[in-house]
């Protein structure tokens, strides 16, 4: 048990060491410099690319850098290769370390909305790394660690991470594909740098797209009201907490209450919906929004998010309870 806590204390103080270090020199990681060492590297390069790659992964240096300079190295195919290796290897190390280090420190000591934040993510599992691999707005370096704290298996994670970091990998790897051809004067190097920011522009559209795609379809509630006047099979799910729900806005009459934060727990309640329709309600839409995942991630498959929640149906004058 003390030998476990030493190699814990040792790995931990290496990687702040490391991590301080990077931040140290870090102006010295450039792209330029990076190539220059690379290009006496030999036939070794694209090991030593990758292992490189892995280890700024883990050490919080910047991706980008290294994936434009892989293509402007290694060319469009292999550079995209060696810098998606590179990238899954460095999230995995990352992954596995803050798993050893602190994951079961973590489940004891997590509460509250911490717990319910980790249990959501645990809830849809691969479908969350795949949402925030392909949108490029999060923390890479930072969510593998984050990730590595859940119980999330170490397949889906590596799998997901790999498949769905390609998109980031294929833009910045042509950037610095381009960038080179331009700087050697290359025939169509104006068409590759424009294909190039393109395939950036993509990517930056890409977080509307899968959010988009992720969104539950919405429901209007006068299309609710109509429903419920004909007696439709619909079951109202309310996801705000027990005190807005008797509050002021009161809420739809039949709707059953499960608090977005206790849903992941309580969906024993709702277990005979799952093939059934759900209307999901809130004060407006977020709350059910964020619901309509969780739910999906469970199985269940005719949800649809009531628009404008209780505050488009108190301003359309549909009756309520308290």
């Amino acid at each position: 048990m003390r030998s476990d806590k030493l190699a814990r204390f040792a790995l931990a103080a290496a990687l702040v060491a490391g991590i301080v270090l990077a931040a140290v020199y870090r102006e010295q990681f450039s792209g330029a410099a990076l190539q220059a060492w690379m290009q006496n590297a030999g036939v070794v390069g694209p090991l030593l690319f990758m292992a490189l790659y892995a280890l700024a992964t883990v050490l919080f240096l910047p991706g980008s850098v290294l994936t434009i300079a892989g293509g402007a190295l290694f060319g469009p195919v292999w550079g995209i290769l060696y810098s998606l290796t590179g990238a899954t290897v460095g999230a995995t190390l990352a992954f596995m370390v803050a798993r050893y280090l602190a994951s079961d420190w973590v489940a004891r000591k997590a509460g509250g909305r911490l717990k319910q934040l980790i249990e959501g993510v645990e809830a849809e599992s691969w479908r969350f790394i795949a949402f925030v691999r392909l949108v490029p707005l999060f923390p890479f370096n930072l969510l593998n660690y984050a990730l590595g704290l859940t119980r999330i298996k170490l397949s889906p994670f590596i799998v997901t991470s790999y498949l769905c970091m390609l998109p980031g990998a294929i833009a910045f790897t042509y950037l610095g594909y381009a960038g080179r051809e331009a700087a050697a004067g290359s025939e169509g190097s104006i068409h590759k740098g424009l294909l190039a920011l393109s395939l950036l522009a993509l990517t930056i559209f890409l977080p509307r797209l899968i959010r988009r795609i992720r969104r539950a379809p919405l429901l209007e509630v006068e299309n609710l009201k109509q429903k419920l006047d004909a007696a439709e099979d619909v079951f109202i799910l309310d996801v705000r907490p027990a005190q807005d729900f008797c509050g002021e806005q009161g809420h739809i009459p039949g709707a059953h209450n499960i608090p977005l934060e206790e849903l992941p727990t309580r969906l024993a309640e709702i277990e005979v919906r799952k093939k059934r329709p759900i209307a999901l309600v809130c004060r407006t839409d977020k709350r059910s929004s964020s619901a309509a995942q969780l739910l999906s991630a469970k199985g269940f498959s005719i949800i649809s998010v009531t628009r404008g929640g209780m505050t488009d149906w108190n301003r359309n004058g549909f009756p309520v309870e308290r």
